[in-house]
């Protein structure tokens, strides 16, 4: 699967995410756009990566600067966890182990297939000092081996004005829990 963007739809993702990127500037103070536009230019498989975060409802936005490697970090930014990608269970191994009433896929099989990675534990908690986030829905995060050898899978919302981590069995799976994903370019 070739995975760049047609001029037109490339020039229609960029303009979207200049738009979010000047109407949300708490969430990046002191970058500047036009160097992460050039970058993104560069790099046509992680513009195709944010085209996949985009059209699955994710609104992506710069969230910071790794201070290491100079990439820009992209989060989803979307209120509530991308409607796109709903009613999935954690992963491939939770998946198999489903006998009946199989969901269409996996959080982490997606997210690969994306281009992103889940948000780990810490983005996410970094994810909800930039606004409120996932107050009707949650959002499975990369969950820690030790747990997931058990068996198990963690999740995050927010509910009555904090931010909580839960934990389910990772062959479980609901209408109202997808994944927000991260992006490095």
């Amino acid at each position: 699967m070739k995975k760049t963007l047609p001029a037109q739809q490339r020039d229609e993702l960029l303009k979207a995410l200049k738009t979010r990127f000047e109407k949300n500037m708490n969430r990046h103070k002191g970058l500047d756009w036009s160097k992460v536009q050039a970058l993104l230019e560069a790099k046509a498989k992680k513009l195709w990566s944010l085209n996949e975060m985009e059209k699955t409802g994710g609104e992506p936005d710069v969230v910071g600067q790794d201070a290491k490697s100079g990439e820009y970090i992209f989060f989803d930014c979307s209120e509530q966890t991308p409607a796109g990608r709903c009613s999935l269970c954690y992963d491939d191994a939770a998946l198999d182990s489903r006998k009946e009433h199989k969901p269409a896929g996996s959080a982490v099989a997606m997210a690969a297939a994306m281009g992103i990675e889940l948000l780990t534990e810490e983005e996410y908690f970094a994810l909800q000092k930039l606004g409120e986030f996932d107050t009707k829905r949650s959002s499975w995060i990369k969950t820690p081996a030790e747990i997931r050898k058990l068996g198990g899978a963690i999740y995050g919302d927010r509910r009555y004005n904090r931010v909580f981590i839960g934990h389910n069995g990772a062959e479980s799976y609901y209408s109202g829990r997808g994944f927000r994903g991260s992006l490095k370019v």
